[in-house]
């Protein structure tokens, strides 16, 4: 009995002794441009491709991190995807551009279908930095990730300048991921062009995500990170020039940005008419709500809370017609309900509509009479409630 009584205190006494283990750091995606099919921009005889050029793309991070890795995608893409020549740099020019390498290699080779990490990089970031991201493309190349802002120079260029005019397309890179310590919560922003930020001020991070998550970091500083997963003509229901919010949501929202929240605010493009000579009618309430609850339903699957945006007003605009009108008052007064299966709601139509004319947003914030400007953008992220995502004053 002694000898069973020693070992038990030696037992204990070593449990006592052990030192207690550090948390490993943890990835984290800290930017996001979802993959979006070739949009074949351009002419037969004159397509937008990069062909001999050192392509520059800054990106602001969503999260402070001590290494960063960047996901090159070729998902979406039909030929085989080569770049050469990847550096990294924080965008302030002070520091030297990092190298960036996959498996050691610096000529970077992805297949079709397929997505490449790169090896880590010691970059130490603060949440809301930015970064400058060059890489030549050696061979004609067209890219498959969403149009975003990017600078194109000739030749091979150790540096593309900010003299060198903006333009908006298409890239290879759809993630950045940063090593911390902790992880944040992680928001996912899933929609259209409205989303994407297509009629922001080139930039500027004016849109709604990066405006949200710019409140949330002065708010509660590094505890959230919202991440821009919205593509120009994106539909919930339908393939249009990229795949449906359905059928993207484990890619872009499970998957790459690993999301604990969402909100979703997609369905313009579904319930407005096809256009053209003989226009095709949009989808209907009922087909809508199909499509929203089967959201709701697999993202809890996957324990992440879902939140809906509202649909903004399209009066004026060049698809606008009464039957997709009322679809869209229908939408929305069932979103603004108890019985949607979402976590909570954002009403974007509140926000922007225009109160004397509520079928069309006011003629300030608009140049098209559907997509809102960066002061529109403003109005939709300062409308969302921090609390309802848990930042609430400590």
């Amino acid at each position: 009995m002694q000898r069973w009584i020693t070992l038990l205190s030696l037992a204990i006494g070593s449990a006592v002794a052990a030192p207690v283990a550090l948390a490993a750091p943890v990835w984290v995606t800290a930017w996001t441009a979802s993959p979006a099919p070739d949009r074949k921009d351009g002419s037969a005889d004159a397509p937008v491709q990069f062909a001999a050029q050192t392509v520059r793309q800054d990106m602001r991070l969503g999260s402070k991190g001590d290494a960063l890795r960047l996901r090159i995608s070729n998902e979406l893409g039909t030929t085989p995807l080569h770049v050469e020549e990847v550096r990294v740099r924080l965008k302030d020019g002070r520091a030297t551009a990092l190298p960036v390498t996959v498996d050691g290699r610096a000529s970077i080779d992805v297949p079709v279908g397929a997505a490449l990490l790169s090896d880590a990089l010691p970059l130490q970031v603060a949440a809301l930095q930015e970064i400058s991201v060059t890489a030549y493309f050696p061979q004609p190349t067209r890219p498959a990730v969403r149009r975003t802002v990017v600078r194109v120079a000739d030749g091979k260029q150790d540096a593309v300048a900010d003299s060198v005019r903006v333009g908006y397309q298409q890239n290879v890179f759809s993630a950045v991921l940063v090593q911390r310590a902790d992880r944040p919560q992680v928001i996912v922003a899933l929609g259209d062009s409205i989303t994407e930020g297509a009629t922001a001020s080139r930039g500027s991070f004016n849109q709604w995500p990066e405006r949200l998550g710019q409140r949330l970091q002065q708010a509660c500083p590094d505890r959230f990170v919202v991440l821009n997963q919205g593509i120009s003509g994106n539909k919930l229901l339908d393939h249009g020039r990229s795949h449906s919010a359905l059928s993207r949501l484990d890619r872009d929202v499970i998957a790459v940005a690993d999301a604990d929240q969402v909100i979703l605010f997609e369905g313009i493009n579904d319930i407005r008419h096809g256009g053209g000579a003989q226009p095709l009618p949009g989808r209907s309430t009922t087909d809508m709500l199909l499509g929203y609850r089967q959201v709701a339903a697999r993202l809890h699957a996957h324990g992440i809370r879902a939140h809906l945006g509202t649909l903004t007003p399209f009066g004026d605009s060049e698809r606008y017609e009464p039957v997709s009108a009322a679809t869209r008052t229908a939408i929305n007064q069932w979103a603004r309900g108890k019985d949607t299966g979402f976590d909570g709601v954002v009403d974007f139509d509140a926000a922007l509509r225009d109160p004397k004319q509520p079928e069309s947003l006011p003629a300030g914030i608009t140049r098209d009479h559907l997509h809102p400007n960066d002061e529109g953008y403003r109005r939709m992220a300062d409308s969302i409630d921090l609390a309802m995502l848990g930042c609430t004053a400590r």
